[in-house]
């Protein structure tokens, strides 16, 4: 089992089913699918193959979910970095794990152009939200997500993976020196994911409130369980203002 199939295998039993509930929208298994398959497609399109490190540096938010699935659907390695990195650690993640392709905010274009620069690797941008288009036009390398939802295909790429290849790249916050990226291939994320389920006894009915960054460990593993076992996510930025997530957890009727 490879960790794409999370998504994949819920989206074949429970397709119209509420898997991500995020930044005001609501979205089905199929939906998030549907997108991931997309993007998936388009970085196959642009140069990404087996084993190449696609790194995400944004929020919690819809396109971080399907950029995840996405990387891994089209045979590569996540590499979620937190959206607050600054640039020169940034820059040092990028180099360390030769990233092929980042995603990122459009507001960001510009960095994105100091990056291209100082990582010799990176040669494909994907940028996300409402300035995305426009930042993305001109640039070489650069698509914007919304575009890709629009012009490329839903359908599935063939799989080539096996359950031993790398699945993603965590690194350390590099508090105390460099960043440290720790490696786990997909055997290791199907094994842990699987066992905290076990333990915590979750059913597909479960509503799983995650306020942590899906670039810090337990906080992706929200996000790869819930889709593992087929409940529904809601996703915050952070849990800055307890008395507004009080109320998400009313509203949502999270267990």
């Amino acid at each position: 089992m490879l960790v794409q199939d999370f998504l994949h295998r819920s989206a074949a039993r429970l397709p119209d089913k509420v898997a991500l509930i995020c930044d005001g929208q609501r979205l089905t298994y199929r939906q998030i699918e549907t997108m991931a398959n997309r993007l998936a497609q388009a970085l196959l399109d642009h140069g990404i193959s087996r084993g190449d490190r696609v790194a995400i540096w944004l929020n919690n938010s819809v396109e971080a979910v399907v950029a995840i699935f996405a990387s891994l659907t089209a045979g590569a390695v996540f590499v979620p970095v937190n959206h607050t990195t600054k640039p020169d650690k940034l820059t040092y993640v990028l180099n360390n794990c030769r990233a092929a392709a980042l995603v990122t905010d459009g507001r960001k274009a510009n960095l994105v152009d100091q990056l291209r620069q100082e990582v010799p690797s990176l040669h494909s941008t994907i940028l996300c939200g409402p300035q995305a288009g426009q930042a993305a036009a001109g640039r070489n390398g650069c698509l914007a997500f919304e575009a890709i939802q629009a012009s490329y295909p839903e359908q599935r790429p063939a799989q080539s993976n096996i359950d031993l290849d790398l699945a993603c790249l965590i690194y350390t916050s590099g508090s105390t020196g460099d960043p440290k990226g720790v490696m786990s291939d997909h055997s290791n994320v199907v094994f842990a994911a699987s066992s905290i389920i076990s333990y915590l006894q979750n059913v597909e009915e479960d509503i799983v409130l995650n306020v942590l960054p899906l670039s810090f460990d337990y906080g992706l593993y929200q996000l790869l369980m819930t889709f593992s076992f087929g409940g529904t996510l809601v996703l915050e930025n952070s849990f800055a203002y307890p008395a507004a997530i009080l109320k998400r957890l009313e509203q949502e009727r999270v267990t």
